[in-house]
């Protein structure tokens, strides 16, 4: 319950709408949600037909429910984004293709789609209007973010061009989470002095991610420049020894950087939330 639920409370109790035993009963109720008219603890989700909504996700774990768009009609992603936004939760949906796209920015104009990390964001009631049109936003362009503060710092690094839409992914997700984000592009070991080079803003970050193909290697050389956290993301980008990202897979995992964690294959959105996590909650406390 946060502290919008609690205000309700008061004002229903001020006003006679509830019981004092109900508004006691309410608050000891955790983790149920605002109450109804008659003092009644809903529960904390939602059920959307297909779909069974987490709204509780926010206050047990920090960031509401992501959602994961592949394979979800336009349908059923509307009705979670409309709920979300009911309850003051910010949306962000990842695999998400530019025709579904097209038709949610339609029904969500302030809606942002990245089509290079497929991934959709409604920012709810902290989004200023976006002058975007749905053919800017499919095409990948990224509208600036509101103003406002971020907490702590993600870089991201990728050993090449090709790792792009992965590391898109973790730029949407850290950056919905609030963390600054900083993206360092094409700096893989074939030519070691590009990172060199900007080691100097590596080394500012909270947390790292490094999104490799190949053979992977990049992730323990980062690891061995910073004093933080690095989450490696092997990506599908190879040729047939890379056996789809298995081969870079197993290097990170093998990485000897002690300060190196792995997530899946092409996992953008599980590195970005683990930074993002990171960076925030290290500048909270």
């Amino acid at each position: 319950m946060n502290r919008s639920d609690v205000e309700r409370l008061v004002g229903e109790l001020l006003a006679g709408q509830i019981s004092q035993a109900d508004f006691v009963a309410s608050l000891t109720t955790a983790p149920m949600a605002p109450t109804l008219g008659a003092g009644l603890p809903t529960p904390p989700f939602a059920e959307l037909g297909d779909v069974t909504l987490d709204l509780d996700r926010q206050r047990r774990c920090g960031f509401p429910e992501v959602v994961f768009g592949q394979s979800k009609s336009v349908e059923t992603l509307s009705r979670i984004f409309g709920r979300l936004l009911d309850e003051n939760q910010p949306v962000l949906a990842t695999r998400i293709d530019e025709d579904k796209a097209r038709l949610l920015m339609s029904e969500f104009p302030t809606g942002r789609y990245n089509a290079a990390a497929r991934t959709f964001r409604i920012d709810g009631r902290s989004l200023t209007p976006s002058t975007t049109s749905t053919a800017e936003a499919v095409s990948g362009s990224r509208p600036s973010r509101r103003e406002g503060t971020t907490l702590g710092l993600v870089s991201i690094v990728t050993a090449g061009t090709s790792d792009m839409a992965v590391a898109e992914e973790v730029r949407e997700t850290a950056d919905w989470m609030g963390a600054g984000t900083d993206l360092i592009v094409d700096v893989g070991v074939a030519g070691p002095q590009r990172l060199l080079a900007k080691l100097d803003r590596i080394t500012k970050a909270d947390a790292v991610v490094v999104v490799a193909g190949m053979e992977a290697a990049l992730a323990s050389v980062v690891g061995g420049h910073v004093p933080c956290p690095v989450i490696a993301v092997p990506t599908s980008v190879g040729y047939g020894a890379s056996l789809g990202g298995i081969t870079a897979l197993l290097g990170m995992l093998n990485s000897c950087a002690a300060n190196v964690c792995v997530v899946n294959i092409d996992a953008g959105f599980k590195a970005g939330y683990i930074a993002g996590m990171i960076a925030v909650q290290k500048q909270r406390s």
